[in-house]
């Protein structure tokens, strides 16, 4: 198991890719903290079910306050943080459309969750992980901000200012030897996706896979096994980069 002994907090775990994350995490022997704005009770069932160590933290990233408690839990009942997947961000919900007609509250919105809320949780964890002698961050980017999605621009914003902060964040935390890497998946087969696409759904995850060399959609699974690298000491001297999960879309 290559993660037996770590800390690993994941944000947005109550569904979809944050709860594959989780579940993929512990079967490697990480004790996993599973955090969402909704109580992520069904998460950490499932984790313990299967023999693994879990505990649930309710909070909403945009608030520090609710960051240092996620922290605080996560020293609170095992001690240490070795791990954190900023996954926690505002997608299915949004509405798209032409730049000039998106709503200034619902752009106002993305950038406090999908950009600050990563900020914060940094922050949060960032004395507990330089305690350790180290760590992995591990931000959720998106195809969104590599090949730039059209008709939401206030997601792929949000996304490509990840990517900036994974950059900006590995230079800075080297010297604690904290790595800190993104992952910019396509769109993946979740609830969320669906939510965000609608009626057009099946038209535009058809089109998706046919732009990739792999030609079929993403399913949770396929993403778990590169945070599972990230998070692992198998990519220990790896900083500052953008993994890219799209089935062959944006070749860098």
């Amino acid at each position: 198991m290559q993660l037996q002994g770590k800390v690993a907090i994941v944000t947005g775990a109550a569904r979809g890719l944050g709860r594959e994350y989780c579940q993929r995490l512990a079967r490697e022997g990480a004790a996993v903290v599973a955090q969402d704005l909704r109580e992520p009770a069904e998460t950490v069932a499932e984790i313990k079910a299967a023999g693994g160590q879990a505990i649930g933290v309710a909070g909403d990233v945009s608030s520090m306050a609710d960051c240092t408690a996620m922290a605080g839990a996560a020293l609170g009942s095992f001690d240490r943080i070795d791990v954190l997947v900023n996954n926690a961000a505002l997608y299915g919900g949004l509405k798209g459309g032409r730049f000039t007609d998106l709503a200034e509250a619902e752009w106002d919105a993305c950038m406090t969750v999908n950009v600050k809320g990563m900020w914060q949780c940094c922050k949060a964890v960032y004395p507990a992980m330089k305690q350790a002698g180290g760590g992995s961050i591990i931000n959720i980017s998106s195809l969104a901000a590599t090949f730039g999605l059209p008709f939401a621009l206030h997601y792929t914003t949000s996304k490509g200012a990840v990517i900036g902060m994974t950059r900006g964040l590995a230079r800075e935390l080297g010297r604690d030897w904290i790595r800190v890497n993104a992952i910019a998946p396509s769109a993946v087969l979740t609830e969320g996706t669906a939510e965000f696409m609608g009626a057009k759904k099946d038209r535009a995850l058809q089109v998706i896979a046919e732009g990739q060399s792999l030609k079929r959609n993403l399913t949770v699974e396929d993403l778990a096994g590169t945070v599972v690298y990230l998070a692992s000491d198998a990519s220990k001297f790896v900083t500052g980069q953008t993994i890219m999960v799209d089935g062959g879309t944006v070749l860098l």
